[in-house]
């Protein structure tokens, strides 16, 4: 097992990470386990992809549940006494696979669901022919109009993931993206998601890209607040154990900055609040 040296304790939960279960990373549940452990952290959730009819590589995101489910058990079973460790995934939202995601979540008992938009009207917005013959911001939009087609199915998740990822790619990332340039349609999507009873996460992986903000933006996490969303994780999106609680030392002060005292952990798909200046397990 890798070994971490502590770089600043959160007390805080990591709710979104990938493992060598996931397509796009190599990781030993195990290393997460230690780094998580290593920078302090109070629990961690895992979130393994599953994106099915994604077209790139039909077979790169289809998860082997069952192998998965059994590994993170047993390390909950190892680590009962020492470490909180929760199960859950991240699907991939796409309006056609609605009754195939529901039947996935259904018939496992995860902790946690994040829904994602990886997928727009059949491409993934990490590849550069997403953008081609149209402007950014015209991807940008596209991409948030996706968010709400999505949201106006039945599907089954907890929180919306990374709910402005499409800037982590763009040919300028976020250097002329902004939530008031979009306010009216992410506004659509936060009202949305609050009316369903959905929250939305903090993810720090904004801040390993280069874009110098969380995902999704400072002003979209205090307008979801404003707006009356209560229900926010915490999520490093990490794919590899050095980027386990990246840039959890911000947190709080972002949470806070937006209006929030508490911040979300699900388990058993129901959310548990913990306050943010107390360092506690859920």
């Amino acid at each position: 097992m890798n070994t971490f040296t502590p770089k600043s304790p959160t007390g805080l939960w990591d709710t979104h990470m990938h493992t060598h279960h996931s397509g796009d990373s190599q990781a030993a549940p195990e290393d997460m386990i230690a780094a998580a452990m290593a920078n302090g952290l109070s629990g961690l959730c895992f979130t393994d992809h599953c994106d099915y009819d994604y077209r790139e590589d039909p077979d790169l995101f289809l998860l082997n549940v069952s192998d998965y489910h059994t590994e993170i058990e047993a390390l909950q079973a190892k680590y009962a006494e020492q470490f909180p460790i929760c199960w859950g995934i991240e699907i991939g939202l796409q309006p056609h696979i609605v009754e195939t995601n529901n039947a996935l979540i259904s018939s496992h008992p995860f902790d946690f669901v994040i829904g994602s938009s990886h997928v727009i009207h059949g491409m993934d917005p990490y590849y550069a022919k997403y953008y081609e013959g149209r402007s950014e911001d015209a991807a940008y939009l596209e991409y948030f109009e996706s968010i709400l087609e999505n949201l106006h199915t039945d599907v089954d998740f907890d929180v919306y993931g990374h709910l402005d990822y499409v800037v982590r790619y763009g040919p300028n990332k976020n250097a002329f993206y902004s939530y008031e340039k979009y306010a009216d349609i992410i506004d659509e999507i936060l009202t949305t998601l609050i009316q369903l009873g959905k929250g939305i996460e903090l993810n720090t992986a904004g801040f390993k890209y280069g874009l110098g903000h969380p995902n999704p933006t400072e002003a979209i996490l205090a307008r979801y607040r404003e707006l009356g969303g209560k229900i926010i994780t915490i999520g490093s999106d990490a794919h590899a154990p050095e980027h386990v609680a990246y840039d959890f030392h911000k947190v709080k002060g972002l949470l806070r900055a937006a209006g929030f005292t508490h911040y979300t952990v699900f388990r058993q798909r129901k959310p548990v609040f913990l306050p943010l200046n107390l360092v506690e397990n859920a």
